[in-house]
């Protein structure tokens, strides 16, 4: 990535960015190919998750956990990056956070399959939206790589 202008490392930035964004709708499409009758939603049922209340609190804090710790840790890494003057740490920082956001949409998955969760879409919409606020900013990169 050292030998790459500022413009190819951000072409990279994006694509890895967009491939974890594809990667929700990936699930998204697996849930509906063998689940699809979890898609009606029964507005009668509560969204507490009634018997199953205490996995889906558990699994409600763990979601937003990992998003409050998918910022920090690519703040950390853009700061890193910034500090060693290295745009990896930046590259770093995204997958990081990104991953952390997915794995809120994969605790929506299990919560579809393993309890047939039916809000289980909540998990996916915070997980997609905490990965489009990651978007790659250009301002990090030329940060990291300005005295090159």
């Amino acid at each position: 990535m050292q030998n790459q202008t500022i413009e190819q490392q951000y072409r990279t930035l994006k694509l890895i960015w967009f491939v974890l964004l594809f990667s929700q709708t990936m699930f998204l499409l697996v849930i509906f190919l063998s689940k699809p009758d979890i898609f009606q939603i029964d507005l009668s049922k509560p969204v507490s998750g009634g018997e199953n209340s205490m996995f889906v609190i558990v699994f409600a804090v763990l979601a937003i956990t990992n998003l409050t710790i998918s910022f920090v840790l690519e703040k950390r890494c853009v700061s890193q990056a910034i500090e060693k003057q290295d745009g990896q740490y930046v590259r770093l920082g995204l997958i990081l956070g990104c991953a952390f956001c997915e794995s809120i949409s994969l605790l929506g998955m299990v919560l579809a399959f393993a309890f047939l969760y039916q809000y289980f879409f909540l998990w996916f919409a915070l997980g997609f939206l905490g990965i489009v606020l990651h978007f790659p900013k250009l301002d990090n990169l030329i940060a990291a790589n300005h005295k090159k």
